[in-house]
Order: structure tokens, then sequence, then C-alpha cells
């Protein structure tokens, strides 16, 4: 509102108080703009902050994890890799690059539940002795370094707190403090399922080297047994044979006796 020019011609001045309350009327919609274009700004990369601590929080990596492994498993069920056994190895591969491929499946053949005894046997009947023991020994630190590794950066942050129970407590104490030589006896001793040791020591605190280590030294006499019967199964009364079974029996059973006699100090703790 502007006052009437003065009668001697002066130019027209507005009054204060009009000046004032234009001032009130301006600062608070300046004021409320800069919040909603901040907001509008500021919306996506909000959602996908969001969405993204959804995806990376420890229930949803888990269940990608079990994804997986399910996924691994139909594949195992489709393609059937034991057929290996008994129609041997495809033709066009031979010498280093089979023994290759075939530590390569081996690996993630344990990862899909795929039961060493089968593959070692395999190993042996397709390569011999030696060279079977070699391949199924690459093939096992590899399958457990991906186990491992799956079970530590998909699993282990959710699992980690259901660790209540006295077993499950103990279990996880025994690994985390004696990684390496708890490792090894479960290695050296068949009873545990090597997928479910990869698993439970990737939920503990077990650091990489123990546990990498003691898959390699501990897996050696079980699945050199398993090799050399694989590479001799077509005579099974042969002393290499006959010593190979003895070696897979004595440590099955010295491990379910100490088992056995271990339940006791675990339900103490």
């Amino acid at each position: 509102m502007l006052d009437a020019t003065n009668r001697s011609g002066g130019t027209a001045t507005a009054s204060p108080r009009a000046a004032a309350s234009e001032l009130a009327i301006a600062v608070p919609t300046a004021a409320t703009a800069a919040p909603l274009l901040s907001v509008r700004s500021a919306g996506p990369s909000g959602f996908v902050a969001r969405c993204t601590r959804v995806l990376l929080s420890p229930w949803s990596r888990l269940s990608l994890l079990l994804v997986l492994l399910a996924a691994a498993g139909a594949c195992v069920l489709l393609f059937e890799p034991q057929r290996l056994i008994t129609h041997g190895w495809p033709p066009q591969l031979g010498g280093a690059t089979a023994a290759a491929v075939f530590a390569a499946a081996y690996g993630l053949c344990t990862v899909a539940f795929v039961p060493r005894p089968l593959l070692n046997l395999a190993a042996g009947a397709l390569f011999g002795s030696q060279v079977g023991l070699g391949t199924a020994l690459t093939g096992t630190v590899l399958g457990a370094g991906i186990a491992f590794g799956l079970g530590r950066l998909l699993g282990q942050d959710a699992l980690r707190p259901l660790l209540r129970g006295r077993w499950l407590k103990a279990a996880d104490g025994q690994l985390s403090r004696h990684g390496f030589r708890s490792m090894m006896v479960a290695r050296l001793f068949p009873g545990v399922p090597f997928w479910a040791a990869n698993y439970c020591a990737a939920v503990s605190r077990m650091g990489w080297l123990p546990f990498l280590l003691a898959t390699a030294l501990g897996s050696v006499p079980n699945t050199a047994a398993y090799a050399v019967a694989g590479a001799r199964a077509s005579a099974p009364t042969s002393p290499a044979f006959l010593v190979a079974m003895a070696l897979i029996t004595v440590p099955a059973l010295v491990g379910t006796v100490v088992a056995w006699r271990k339940r006791h100090h675990l339900r103490a703790r």
C-alpha cells in the first residue's frame, strides 16, 4: 500500500507498516521453500539408502545364502556329478586341464553338499592314486574356502546372536579359541559332515589361515584312502585296496569313540 502522492508533486513512498507486513509474509515463504527443495532433492537418495540398509542387513544376507545353497543343491540334482564314476571323464579333456577342471568342480560340488567320499573315489578312479589325491586335496581346500567365505560374509552376523544353547556355546568357544586344533580333529576323524564343519567354522571367530591350513593337513589321510580305493576299485582283494578301506574305517570308529567320551565334557560347560 502506498501513500498518495503529496500535494507538492513528490514521488510516492511506502509506509513503514506496509513494508513490515510485506517483509513478514516474504520471510516465511523463503524459509519454508528451502526445506521443501532439500526434501525433494534428498528424497531419492534417502530411499536408496533405506533400500541399501535392508539389502545389507544380516537377515537379508542370510536369506541370500540360503537361496544360493538351494540353487547349488538343485544343480547337483539336475546334473548328477556322481555319474563321473560310472561314465568316466569327457574324452575331450585330458591331462592337466582335466585335473584343474575336476578340482574346480570338486570345490563347487562340496559347497552344494555333495559328499566328499564320493568325489574322492571319483578322483582316484579318473586320475589314479597320486594325481587323484592332489586333485581332490585342491578341490577340498577350494570348496572349504568358498563355503567359509560365504558363511562368514552372509551368515555370521545373523546366526551368532542365536548361539544361546549350552552345546552351541561350547562348540563356538572351542572353534573360536582353538580353531586349528578343532578343525584338525574334525578333518582327521570323520563324523562331522564337511559342509557342516565349514559353516560352523564360518559362524565362529576362527581365522582364515588356521581354517584352511587345518583343512589341508587334516584331509590328507582320509582323502588319500578314498583316492587309493577309487583307483584300485577294480581289484577289491588287492593289498592296497584293503589297506585303504582300513584307513577309512578305523578313523571313523576312533572319531565315534572320542565324540562319545567328549559328550560329558561339552554338557558340563
